[in-house]
């Protein structure tokens, strides 16, 4: 009697090829191997965003995409790479299996199929693999992806992870009747594909937009409030920025590049206005605020800094009550507004600017942001200049961007010969944003954010600025390594009369 199996990778008759590494892997920079990743990947959306997603990237590859009933199953249709004469003929597929972790948690596994024509007829000896051995083999060698799996995974002589499934998920897939045996890998680098698809994509900022929340329904928690007579509570400084203090001069402009809605990018920037402001220097910081909030930013910062004051501020400002917010309005910018102003009350010479235009947008927002800071700098010669925007405003070239398109980065060095650039060099986390969600609508929430391979940060890197011998393409000068991004919400949100404490970590 024969004897069929479905099983991935179990069988490899003679004159089966090598590889050198496993389908997928990539080099780790740090080790120099190639290496298939340890632990699954949840992403951040609705597992049915990130099984559109995928059907996209593989009809893009000109595969045909068939859902099974649920959803969260899909097959694509099959090709035969190369030419081979009939009874030996291979063809391959992809088959999705998508798991819903929570309402906006996900996972996607991807695998690659092979199918061999003349497998339909092979007998597979008892003695070759009994159940008992199968199972032993499995179980020796698990690895993190089985956890959350209603199947294994094995290595096989070529370095793949195999996986072994029942053959009654397939029995419906058209096209393959017939097919007995099939082999397959876990296709990581369809995954990385994905990974890049949801976690590398640029946030959007919402200029404009209509207040969402009452005056009145503004209140505040955890302001330290101060009596007649004591002393104003002392700016949350912590350690210096490790490699910035070569960038802190008198009229020095220093651009930092913000991921926006993060706690870590306004944390490096007090950090920094704490270190340059200790050596005396008249320090400014300028904020992804416009330029009509500039106002309510200097009551603020001559206040005393008390509930009612933040009210104040809150209150007549219509950019941190707009209907959609993205990280410019987070909690960590307003902590980040009060510890400035602690700063200035406990001696030091500390202002904030608000530069951003209201609703230009293109190159006529680059030229009024940069024309703003300009205007700050000519009046102001001698400041330390920390300059908070997102990365595609700091850039000092338009490299990458195309067309005529000018950064306000590349604005200012044209007049500002003392203009440096930083990049922000991170590890995988999370941030506040607004971005167009698979379904091309404007979604603004707690999104994954994973950086790009030359922006990852490796993990002998420590946090803090490196230099570059010479600026990147792109113009930056260096960059500040921050670690795993962790989001911070807009400080004031539609339905909820509650902002964040300022006096906490952002």
């Amino acid at each position: 009697m024969r004897r069929y199996a479905m099983w991935f990778g179990l069988l490899c008759m003679t004159g089966c090829s090598t590889v050198s590494r496993g389908l997928g892997a990539e080099r780790d920079p740090e080790t120099g191997e190639y290496e298939t990743p340890k632990q699954e990947t949840v992403y951040l959306v609705p597992v049915e965003d990130a099984m559109m997603m995928t059907r996209r990237i593989l009809e893009e590859e000109r595969y045909d995409v068939l859902e099974k009933e649920g959803g969260l199953e899909m097959f694509t249709s099959a090709r035969e790479p190369g030419k081979n004469t009939l009874g030996s003929r291979s063809f391959e597929r992809y088959y999705i299996q998508g798991e819903r972790v929570g309402p906006r948690q996900s996972l996607v596994r991807v695998f690659r199929l092979r199918y061999d024509e003349s497998n339909r007829v092979l007998e597979i000896p008892p003695q070759v693999m009994t159940g008992r051995e199968k199972d032993l083999y499995l179980d020796e060698d698990a690895h993190p992806f089985d956890a959350n799996q209603v199947y294994k995974s094995a290595p096989n002589m070529q370095g793949l992870r195999q996986m072994a499934k029942d053959a009654a998920a397939f029995q419906d897939a058209p096209g393959i009747e017939g097919f007995q045996l099939v082999r397959g890998n876990r296709d990581v680098g369809i995954e990385r594909t994905l990974l890049k698809r949801l976690e590398m994509v640029p946030s959007l900022e919402l200029v404009g937009g209509n207040t969402s929340i009452a005056a009145g329904s503004v209140i505040l928690e955890g302001w330290v409030e101060t009596g007649e007579g004591e002393q104003a509570p002392a700016p949350e400084c912590g350690s210096a920025v490790e490699g910035a203090a070569s960038l802190m001069a008198q009229g020095q402009t220093l651009l930092l590049a913000d991921p926006l809605g993060t706690r870590e990018l306004p944390s490096a920037a007090l950090r920094m206005l704490c270190e340059a402001s200790a050596k005396g220097l008249p320090v400014t910081l300028a904020v992804s605020l416009p330029i009509s909030e500039q106002k309510l930013l200097d009551a603020y910062l001559a206040s005393g800094g008390t509930s009612h004051d933040a009210q104040e501020l809150l209150r007549g400002s219509s950019f941190w009550r707009r209907v959609h917010q993205d990280g410019r309005s987070s909690r960590a910018m307003l902590w980040l507004v009060e510890q400035a102003r602690r700063l200035r009350a406990s001696g030091r010479s500390v202002s904030l600017v608000a530069f951003d235009a209201e609703k230009a947008t293109g190159n006529e927002r680059e030229a009024q942001m940069a024309q703003r800071l300009l205007d700050y700098r000519s009046q102001n010669p001698d400041a330390f200049l920390l300059v908070l925007a997102g990365g595609a405003h700091v850039r000092t070239t338009n490299a990458g961007r195309g067309g005529d398109f000018e950064p306000l980065g590349m604005r200012l060095a044209k007049t500002l010969p003392s203009v440096k650039a930083l990049d922000v060099g991170f590890t995988r986390g999370t941030q506040f944003s607004c971005r167009y969600n698979v379904w091309d609508a404007v979604e603004c929430n707690v999104f994954a954010i994973s950086p790009t391979k030359q922006a990852r940060q490796a993990s002998t890197v420590s946090p803090g600025v490196q230099l570059f011998a010479q600026p990147l393409e792109e113009g930056f000068h260096g960059r500040l390594y921050v670690g795993p991004l962790s989001a911070s919400p807009p400080a004031l949100m539609a339905g909820t009369a509650v902002s964040a404490a300022p006096r906490a970590s952002p």
